[in-house]
């Protein structure tokens, strides 16, 4: 055992700087089931090969050797496809090769700002056919700056950032792993020209949650220089959408989209899964949530009643509007689920509790395979973990770049009526799945930017 564990090692000690370069030369992003192979770590690589012990690693690296020869740039490659076609050529034809990146601008960089700004720019990781150029928010004193890549470097939460941050005052910008990232100081859209910036076509992610409607947001895309807007929130008369369950309803005419929220983005999956499977009659969705920012910590006049009373010391009564959500992605489930919330005094990771009644019976080891194949499946193994682990607690989930994560262990199931718990980070997992968003829209815009290229002149 101890040799293959080496043998093993060694492998992926070899794959790291083939996977570095594709992302570093060619924006070459190599996913395994859904899960992108990352090159700054051989811990993080053997743990999810370890879960494919059919991968072939020899061939492995001998076709994402032969993908460094080939002119493939900006795109995601899937191993088990490449492994399975043994020719790079055949990949031509699926991807979407161009040196033009869409340029990414985060509108706010609160917690989930700065977090989609840690996951775009990690070391070993491509975000295929867009580029971080720019962050907005409000000037907050003489050191700014400084302060802004402070919090970017070191979190309570997530720990610190695997990544050289710099602040450059001279130009105004952030330097992060030597990349410039322009910091552009306004109180409105309205006074933003990203042009001037030298930043066109642009995608605009708005995390600051003070516009949550078609026209607040369009605000945005009348500056120039703005393609189109995502929201890191729920929004009104606009797509709500779920990264792995209703993506491919996006299209071109959609220049505002909603990333919904984390506890929908947590849940949706999963009841997609079930509802496919078993269909789903009713039930409630219980949110267990950490603490957040627009609480107080100590007692206080706030607009939301009991979320003025202390954060770190009261579970906190209050509503979610998650379960709802959920029919927009799944059109199906409409008025078929209630919600409410309790905020607790943990400062991140989530748990929702789904006591939903199906129209079949099932047993707990049928639902749990059924999850657990759909983990390991590429469609949704970005959006759904399965853990069997007896110890685990709230804060083993941190980081998780899963949307939710079932705790098998929890599953129970009386007849048609099951309950079932799912982890959630509704910070970075929440993150994940709007970069996963980021990426669709960007692979649309250069897929028209080539169609524009390579149409033929007039006569």
């Amino acid at each position: 055992m101890t040799n293959t564990w080496l043998q093993t090692l060694s492998h992926v000690e070899s794959l790291i700087p083939v996977l570095g370069k594709l992302g570093r030369e060619q924006e070459v992003k190599v996913e395994l089931a859904g899960q992108p192979l990352m090159s700054d770590s051989v811990t993080a690589l053997m743990t999810i090969l370890d879960q494919y012990p059919e991968i072939d690693l020899v061939k492995t690296l001998e076709l994402l050797t032969d993908l460094q020869s080939t002119s493939i740039r900006n795109t995601t490659v899937d191993l088990e496809s490449l492994i399975a076609d043994k020719d790079v050529e055949s990949l031509f034809s699926q991807s979407v090769s161009s040196t033009v990146q869409i340029p990414v601008v985060l509108y706010g960089f609160g917690r989930i700002g700065r977090l989609v700004a840690r996951r775009m720019c990690a070391l070993g990781h491509t975000t295929p056919g867009m580029k971080l150029a720019a962050i907005v928010v409000r000037r907050a004193g003489d050191k700014d700056l400084k302060k802004r890549a402070s919090l970017l470097k070191f979190d309570s939460v997530h720990g610190t950032y695997d990544g050289v941050v710099k602040a450059d005052e001279e130009h105004s910008s952030l330097l992060i792993n030597g990349q410039t990232v322009k910091v552009i100081y306004a109180s409105h859209p309205s006074e933003v020209d990203y042009e001037s910036y030298g930043i066109n076509n642009a995608l605009l992610v708005d995390n600051t949650g003070m516009w949550r409607d078609h026209d607040g947001l369009s605000v945005h895309l009348k500056r120039p220089g703005v393609d189109r807007v995502v929201l890191t929130a729920p929004g009104k008369q606009m797509k709500n959408v779920v990264y792995g369950v209703n993506n491919n309803d996006i299209s071109l005419d959609d220049q505002i989209v909603s990333a919904a929220s984390c506890t929908t983005n947590a849940i949706t999956p999963i009841l997609s899964v079930l509802e496919k499977e078993y269909g789903i009659e009713s039930g409630h969705v219980e949110t267990v949530h950490a603490y957040t920012n627009d609480q107080n910590l100590i007692d206080n006049v706030h607009k939301g009643d009991r979320r003025g009373r202390a954060a770190s010391l009261n579970m906190v009564m209050t509503e979610t509007g998650a379960a709802k959500a959920v029919s927009k992605a799944i059109p199906s489930l409409e008025g078929k689920l209630s919600g409410s919330a309790i905020r607790v005094p943990v400062i991140n990771v989530s748990i929702a509790v789904l006591s939903i009644r199906l129209e079949k019976e099932v047993t707990v080891g049928q639902i749990n395979r059924l999850l657990q194949s759909a983990s390991s499946a590429a469609e949704f193994s970005g959006q759904i973990g399965f853990s069997e682990e007896a110890d685990a607690v709230s804060s083993d989930f941190i980081g998780s770049t899963q949307a939710g994560v079932l705790d098998s262990l929890s599953t129970k199931v009386r007849g048609c009526q099951a309950t079932l718990y799912v982890w959630y980070d509704n910070e970075f997992g929440y993150s994940c799945q709007v970069v996963r968003l980021m990426e669709q829209l960007a692979k649309q815009a250069l897929s028209v930017a080539n169609e524009v290229d390579t149409e033929p002149a007039a006569a």
